[in-house]
């Protein structure tokens, strides 16, 4: 008798969600959940949503075919690094073109660097703060050992200092000296623009202070549920 079953097939694109657990098998969270805790950037999609919705445009539709975008640029770049060559089967034509052009700023960016991979998108956990986190890239660049976090959008905002903060505080904490910080922001459409910034140790500083304020308002909202 014929099963009525059927087995659905998961998109390559998607990946499973991560799961941080300290070495004694207990949950933590993750960074992107931690500076969630910040909520800086709602006035500024508020402000965003509302122009679109003046200029006609469907946001949804919008934000999905441009997160599409910016995740394959993303895997373009990192697959790039390790050698791997990319499978575009899950995406439209257009959305691999428009990619491809976003990943291209990043090749141009990289000529005439030595860039060497040591960890790309590695999970880590921090036993002394409780929580985990992924960097995009970490590698020796002309010498010296880097953070590189890799954006796409439309700039760099304060919130992702605070971001690379905690994540050169994971790279620390698991034995990775940490000498040089970077975010590159890789533009997905016509009007995003590629951006370099460069971050300074006091600044990074700052913004892992920041962090901590952010991990212990988390720690303690948990506790009044």
């Amino acid at each position: 008798m014929p099963s009525h079953s059927k087995k659905h097939k998961v998109s390559k694109k998607h990946k499973a969600h991560i799961i941080y657990k300290l070495a004694s098998g207990k949950r933590v969270p993750g960074t992107t959940t931690i500076t969630g805790e910040l909520g800086w950037s709602k006035r500024v999609l508020i402000n965003w949503a509302n122009r679109m919705g003046l200029q006609g445009i469907d946001t949804t539709k919008y934000v999905d075919d441009t997160a599409e975008i910016g995740t394959l640029a993303h895997k373009m770049v990192t697959d790039y690094l390790q050698g791997i060559k990319t499978n575009t089967d899950d995406y439209s034509k257009n959305q691999i073109a428009a990619a491809e052009n976003s990943a291209l700023s990043f090749f141009e960016w990289a000529k005439g660097k030595k860039i060497e991979p040591i960890l790309i998108e590695t999970p880590l956990v921090s036993e002394k703060y409780f929580y985990g986190g992924m960097e995009d890239i970490y590698a020796k660049v002309d010498g010296k050992l880097e953070l590189i976090d890799l954006k796409t959008g439309g700039g760099i905002y304060p919130e992702m200092v605070i971001q690379v903060a905690a994540y050169r505080q994971l790279l620390i904490e698991n034995g990775h000296k940490v000498e040089s910080i970077r975010i590159l922001n890789i533009p997905r459409t016509g009007d995003e623009a590629f951006v370099e910034k460069r971050i300074s140790l006091k600044h990074c500083l700052v913004a892992w202070k920041i962090f901590h304020n952010c991990l212990n308002i988390y720690q303690l909202k948990k506790e009044l549920k």
